[in-house]
């Protein structure tokens, strides 16, 4: 997929894009630069380590969990499904 930046340095990326990668307005995303490619990803911070007794637990970050709730995963399922070919 073709990208471009306007005038004023804004990448805009496409809504097909946008959907399928499920973000939307103000979800926070970080981009890294090396050897010569630019790499945007979703910011999203890791588990919370807990002391329950006397075992540490991971607890999913409440951020994670909101933003986790909008994925189809039936959707994500047949992608995979259809790309690998048998």
């Amino acid at each position: 997929m073709s990208l471009t930046i306007d005038k004023a340095g804004r990448l805009v990326i496409p809504a097909a894009l946008r959907r399928k990668a499920g973000l939307k307005p103000n979800t926070p995303l970080s981009a890294t630069y090396e050897n010569g490619a630019i790499r945007i990803e979703r910011d999203v911070p890791g588990p919370q380590i807990k002391q329950r007794g006397t075992r540490r637990i991971a607890v999913p970050n409440p951020r994670n969990v909101e933003s986790e709730a909008n994925v189809d995963i039936a959707t994500l399922i047949e992608e995979e499904r259809e790309r690998w070919p048998l």
